[in-house]
């Protein structure tokens, strides 16, 4: 189901495999993040089965609210804390910038750590 809102513009409605990809992307650029990857079996078949810009991401959408979970798999070395914070705080904030709407939560899980 997309996120909707209405502005002084008109409606505007997001798909949410668009946001998915969309923090795909910004995860990337995020300093200690190797890759994304699903959760036990389901993740791993949804991985298979989903292209891979999306692998790993999941949003939920109501009205104009957008909730967000992220697997990813973080650079061995690194504080885990201070990861996932930057990236969760990263996330929200270019996500609602982006789309004009709000985030009711991010929640990050580390899944694997790779040399």
């Amino acid at each position: 189901m997309p996120a909707k809102t209405n502005n002084i513009y008109g409606k505007i409605s997001i798909s949410a495999s668009t946001i998915a990809r969309f923090i795909s992307h910004v995860g990337m650029d995020s300093y200690g993040v190797v890759e994304f990857g699903g959760y036990g079996l389901h993740g791993k078949i949804r991985g298979v089965i989903e292209q891979s810009y999306t692998k790993g991401v999941n949003v939920t959408t109501k009205g104009d609210r957008i909730g967000i979970d992220v697997y990813i798999v973080v650079k061995y070395g690194v504080s885990l804390k201070a990861v996932a914070e930057a990236f969760k705080e990263s996330i929200e904030y270019k996500v609602e910038k982006f789309s004009g709407m709000l985030v009711d939560y991010v929640n990050v899980n580390i899944i694997n750590v790779k040399k």
